[in-house]
C-alpha cells in the first residue's frame, strides 16, 4: 500500500480495526487532471458529443426545448425551493418571488424558467476501498432513476477509486447508459477514494457537455462523504474551484450500511483532529451546500425511492440568471445569496432555498 502521512489512532471495535488501519496513511500517486478552459464562451461551438457507436443504439432524440445561447457573463443560478417541514419541492413560484444578491448588491433577474433547460448529468460510482457502494439494489435504483430524466437530458458515467475512469461519454441513449451501469470496473484489492481527483476530472469533463447553456449536475454514489486528499493529484481546493467554475451542482447518494457508517465515522473524526500543513480533505456535504445540491442516504434496498426523489428535485428546480453589475472580468470568487420575497413565506410558510453560494467571474 502506498505511504501516507500518519493520522490519528482511535480505539475501535476489532471489526473496524482493519478498516481504520487502511486510513492511517495518505494515498500516494494518483492521475492528475488537466484544468478546464476557464474562458469557454457559451456562444461558442459545443465540444463534440463522444457517443460511441453501438449496434443496439437508438436514434438520438431531438431536443424538445430550445437551448438558450447566452454570453459567458450571464450568471446562471439553479435553485431548489423546499418546504422546511415536509421537505417537498415548492412549485409555481414566479420571477418576482426571488431576490438575488452578488456580494451584497441586489441584481436584476433577467432570465427565469422552470425545468426548461436540458440536464447534463455526470453519474459517478465509487469503486474504492474494500466496501462495495454499488450492490445490485443500488445498480437497480440508478437505472430506474435515470428513466425519470427527459429524453433530451444527456448522461455520462464515471467510476473512481485511485483514478477516474470514463465508462460512458455523454449520451442521451438510454441503452448505452444501461450498458455502462452493467460494466462498472470491479473492485480489486484495497483502493483509495480519491475525491480530489474525481471532482477535478468531473469538472474537466463537464466542459464537453453538449448543452453549454444547460444545467450541469454531478451525482456521486458512494459510501463515504469526507476524505483526505490523495497525493500527486489536484488539491481539494483546486478541485472544488474547478467545480464552481464549471457551474455544476454536486449531489450525493450515500449507501447506508454498517461498514460504511464505521468508515465514515473514522474519517470524519480523523479529518477533524488532524491539523497539519498540507493535509487537506474534501467533504461532499460542503460541496453540495456550496453548489446548491443535496446529499441523500438510505439502505441499499430503499435507495430507489431516495434516488427518484433526487431526480424529481432536479426536475423541480428554478433556473434564474442575471448580468452582474460588477463588470470587472477579474476571475475573482463572488458570493451569491438567493432569497424569497417576504410575501412568499407569509403565504407558504417556512421555506428552504438550495442554490449555489458563489461563482467565479470571467477573466480577460
Amino acid at each position: 500500500m502506498r505511504s501516507r502521512n500518519p493520522t490519528l489512532l482511535l480505539p475501535i471495535l476489532p471489526f473496524t480495526s482493519i478498516v481504520f488501519a487502511a486510513f492511517l496513511f495518505y494515498p500516494g500517486k494518483s492521475v492528475t487532471s488537466q484544468r478546464p478552459d476557464k474562458r469557454v464562451n457559451a456562444n461558442g461551438a459545443a465540444a463534440p458529443n463522444q457517443n460511441s457507436s453501438d449496434a443496439r443504439s437508438t436514434p438520438r432524440p431531438a431536443p424538445s426545448v430550445d437551448v438558450v445561447k447566452v454570453d459567458v457573463d450571464l450568471v446562471k443560478v439553479d435553485a431548489l425551493v423546499l418546504n422546511k417541514k415536509t421537505a417537498t419541492a415548492v412549485s409555481g413560484l414566479k420571477k418576482d418571488d426571488f431576490l438575488i444578491y452578488e456580494d451584497g448588491t441586489k441584481q436584476e433577474i433577467t432570465h427565469f424558467s422552470t425545468d426548461s433547460l436540458p440536464l447534463s448529468v455526470v453519474l459517478v460510482v465509487d469503486r474504492g476501498a474494500c466496501l462495495n457502494a454499488y450492490p445490485v439494489a443500488v445498480h437497480r435504483a440508478a437505472r430506474e432513476a435515470i428513466d425519470r430524466l427527459k429524453p433530451v437530458d444527456e448522461i455520462a458515467v464515471m467510476a473512481f477509486a485511485n483514478t477516474t475512469v470514463l465508462v460512458q461519454p455523454f449520451t442521451t441513449n438510454r441503452i448505452m447508459i444501461e450498458d455502462a451501469l452493467n460494466r462498472m470496473p470491479e473492485q480489486t484489492g484495497y483502493q483509495e477514494h480519491c475525491f480530489n481527483n474525481l471532482f477535478a476530472d468531473a469538472a474537466d469533463y463537464m466542459i464537453k457537455a453538449s448543452n453549454p447553456a444547460g444545467r450541469r449536475v454531478v451525482i456521486v454514489i458512494t459510501g463515504v462523504t469526507r476524505l483526505f486528499d490523495c497525493q500527486n493529484a489536484p488539491s481539494g481546493k483546486s478541485a472544488a474551484h474547478a467545480i464552481y467554475e464549471s457551474g455544476s451542482v454536486v449531489c450525493g447518494i450515500i449507501t447506508r450500511v454498517f461498514g460504511h457508517l464505521i468508515e465514515n465515522g473514522v474519517l470524519a473524526t480523523a479529518t477533524r483532529v488532524v491539523k497539519l500543513p498540507g493535509v487537506e480533505f474534501m467533504d461532499i456535504h460542503a460541496l453540495a451546500n456550496e453548489t446548491g445540491g443535496e446529499v441523500m442516504s438510505d439502505t441499499p434496498e430503499k435507495l430507489d425511492t431516495t434516488f427518484q426523489t433526487l431526480i424529481d428535485h432536479l426536475r423541480s428546480r428554478y433556473n434564474l440568471a442575471f448580468v452582474s453589475t460588477n463588470k470587472n472580468r477579474d476571475g475573482t470568487t463572488r458570493k451569491l445569496k438567493l432569497d424569497l420575497a417576504p410575501s412568499i413565506e407569509k403565504s407558504q410558510g417556512k421555506l428552504v432555498v438550495k442554490a449555489r453560494r458563489s461563482y467565479i467571474a470571467p477573466r480577460n
